[in-house]
């Protein structure tokens, strides 16, 4: 992200950046790399796939419930987050 400290600035949010070679930092990503995997193994050209198909895999994982979440969904989070 090269205007990283331009969006810190004007969403009033902190940016993190993990060090390389380290999964363990970024957990989150790391289970949802992996929830994906599920529909398309790694290396897999995801043009070979249509729009549909690619909103569809994201319905079903923003529709399966989070831990981290506290077993809400990531749609539920962001609908709570944002009323």
């Amino acid at each position: 992200m090269a205007q990283h400290d331009c969006l810190q600035i004007d969403a009033d949010i902190q940016v993190y950046f993990c060090d390389p070679q380290s999964p363990w930092q970024r957990g989150t990503n790391e289970n949802t790399n992996r929830l994906l995997r599920q529909y398309s193994p790694k290396g897999t050209d995801l043009s070979i796939h249509s729009a549909d198909e690619i909103s569809a895999v994201a319905a079903a994982l923003n529709a399966r419930p989070r831990k981290t979440l506290g077993w809400k969904t990531p749609a539920e989070a962001l609908d709570e987050l944002l009323s």
